[in-house]
């Protein structure tokens, strides 16, 4: 290296290290003008913030069943109208019971009829019957064995040659008709029985139209609508009036396909119900195999506690379903992020000194802001950003290294 160059080096430092100087020393005067802040410092750290997905729908009673009558008549009385509180088994239409009393009297005069045939008393069972101790049957009996033994007697005189061939062709032929009768005998009391066996069952079925005839509450619930009045014929399965239970409520919500992964039964949302001012908890119990086809939305449940039916069917919900408990995110106060002319900012401090920082919020919980672009953990910025502008921060102020302001908890 000639003398020269060295030179040149020599003096390019020195002038380097005088433009530095000037500059660190511009830089601190003008640090030195500014005036200090006496405004609260928040060191931002990464706070709990569950993942949630928001879904819209509609609160459905937990079943709803439309009572039909199962038998046809005119309606006597009405028992329930809208808005009743019913029991299981109460009555809610009952109808003209006239004519189903005269055929359950008309059954039980058959049944008796058919009963009398073979000699059964009131009160015996039909089991207790044997076809062969029936009147007819003993009847016919005694006939055949009459008929065998004036046989047997015509037998023993032919043996004798005394009766002639004819005669004992007539006897045998009068025992042999004799004892078809008597077959015929038993085989009509087998089928008296099962005659009898009818009559059970159209009583039976005549006892439970007469039953019928008396519409009851399929379970617990309230009168949603009825659709008939005293006078009004009824068909069978007519409509006749529309019951539901409201505890528990189910609502029933979709979310769109792209969160359709995440949801899963036992996840814990809450609920924000229209008309009511406290959220509901609650958890998914049933979700859709597929996705609507036409909206591309997945379709889930929660069943809602109604007991003191505080809330009606067909309100008006929005839930916050939570898909990640142990989410983390930047967390600020709302207070510490000013909105102006579309931009949205914070203050931050950096060695002592406020700066302006755009950041893009995300999710508003309560007081609590997420904050997904723009500061990092560690950062530290105003509390307050109404008392942003630039200066010093005062010294007092700023959490020492490694301390930093609690961040807020995220709004449940």
């Amino acid at each position: 290296m000639t003398a020269r160059n060295l030179s040149w080096m020599l003096l390019s430092a020195i002038v380097i290290c005088g433009c530095s100087g000037k500059n660190e020393a511009t830089i601190e005067a003008k640090t030195k003008s500014l005036e200090t802040l006496d405004a609260d410092v928040l060191g931002i750290e990464l706070s709990s913030w569950p993942t949630t997905v928001r879904s819209q729908g509609s609160l459905y009673a937990d079943e709803q069943s439309i009572v039909g009558a199962k038998v046809a008549g005119r309606v006597a009385e009405v028992h329930g109208d809208v808005g009743d509180v019913l029991k299981l088994g109460d009555p809610l239409v009952t109808l003209d019971q006239e004519d189903f009393l005269l055929q359950v009297q008309q059954a039980e005069a058959q049944l008796l009829q058919a009963r009398s045939s073979v000699g059964l008393l009131e009160g015996d069972p039909v089991a207790k019957l044997d076809p062969a101790n029936a009147p007819p049957v003993r009847q016919e009996r005694a006939l055949w064995e009459e008929t065998q033994s004036s046989l047997e007697r015509i037998a023993s005189l032919r043996s004798q040659n005394a009766m002639s061939q004819g005669e004992y062709d007539v006897a045998a032929a009068a025992e042999r008709v004799a004892e078809a009768r008597y077959a015929s005998a038993v085989n009509g009391v087998r089928e008296k029985i099962a005659l009898i066996q009818v009559r059970q069952v159209e009583l039976a079925v005549a006892r439970e139209r007469l039953k019928d005839a008396i519409i009851r509450a399929p379970m617990d619930g309230f009168v949603l609508n009825r659709q008939v009045a005293p006078g009004t014929f009824v068909s069978v399965g007519q409509p006749v009036a529309t019951i539901v239970r409201t505890n528990p409520l189910r609502f029933r919500g979709k979310i769109p396909e792209r969160y359709s992964q995440s949801i899963a039964v036992g996840q814990s949302l809450r609920l924000k119900i229209e008309s009511v001012t406290e959220p509901r908890e609650a958890k998914i119990t049933r979700v859709s195999p597929a996705l609507d086809q036409q909206s591309r939305a997945l379709t889930f449940e929660a069943l809602i506690e109604n007991e003191n039916q505080t809330l009606r069917a067909g309100l008006f919900a929005e839930a916050e379903v939570v898909t990640d408990p142990d989410a983390l995110a930047i967390v600020v106060p709302d207070s510490a992020i000013s909105e102006f002319a579309g931009a949205t900012k914070a203050w931050k401090v950096v060695d002592g000194v406020t700066q302006e920082q755009e950041v893009r919020i995300g999710e508003r919980r309560g007081a609590s802001l997420q904050v997904v672009q723009g500061l990092a953990a560690g950062d530290l910025i105003l509390l307050d950003a109404e008392q942003g502008r630039v200066g010093k921060v005062n010294a007092e102020k700023v959490p020492q290294a490694g301390v930093h302001a609690a961040a807020p908890i995220a709004a449940k």
